[in-house]
């Protein structure tokens, strides 16, 4: 079999990233966090866990698809692995705190060219995952009520809607909802391995994430 995928980077934010992180969240949201945020959240590296997306060129010759993937083989293991020096724009990019037990989803985005690849997925994938290995019980978030896409994304990977935030929004005062995942435990971490799996068949991934929290 060829391999047809998407190839991208998925590798820890660093403050030379906080421009071009800024500009997606323009593009993405009509009230962005101002840039100083994000150094600020960088700066705070024991409760904020941020990340990016890039393309990476794929191999010149095709390669198998392997079974698991080497990426999806290291799910919840620690690994030390340098960050690999491109020059390919950002993508895509996420974000949670880590209090106590909990994870709590910040941020997350695409740029609007690489939508429809899964990429959003990926990176709320790997936020769980690594949620995980921070030991949380729970994920928190929360979503605009009219925001149906992310809705079904988070119901997919067991969020439920367990409150309603009036005004969250300030750009229009829209409502949020609030969801919640929990239980993190073995069954929900088989799951993640599926997860994985199917990610695997639309993207490959050169994770270097893993070791990093």
């Amino acid at each position: 079999m060829s391999n047809t995928r998407l190839h991208v980077i998925l590798r820890p934010m660093t403050v030379a990233d906080v421009e071009q992180v800024a500009e997606l969240d323009r593009l993405s949201f009509s009230n962005p966090w101002p840039v100083r945020t994000y150094h600020y959240e960088l700066r705070n590296r024991e409760r904020s866990f941020l990340f990016v997306l890039q393309p990476d060129p794929p191999p010149a010759q095709p390669q198998p698809v392997r079974e698991p993937e080497g990426w999806l083989r290291r799910i919840l293991q620690p690994a030390t692995k340098a960050l690999k020096v491109t020059t390919a724009p950002l993508i895509g990019y996420s974000g949670f705190w880590q209090v106590a037990d909990e994870a709590h989803i910040s941020t997350i985005a695409v740029h609007p060219d690489w939508r429809g690849n899964k990429l959003g997925e990926l990176l709320l994938w790997n936020m769980i995952r690594h949620a995980i290995r921070q030991r949380a019980c729970k994920v928190t978030l929360e979503v605009r009520v009219s925001n149906k896409l992310a809705q079904n994304l988070y119901y997919k990977y067991g969020f439920e809607i367990v409150g309603r935030r009036k005004g969250y929004y300030s750009d229009n005062g829209e409502d949020a909802y609030n969801m919640l995942l929990t239980p993190l435990d073995e069954a929900y971490r088989r799951r993640m391995i599926a997860f994985g799996r199917a990610l695997a068949q639309r993207l490959h991934v050169t994770d270097l994430t893993v070791g990093d929290t």
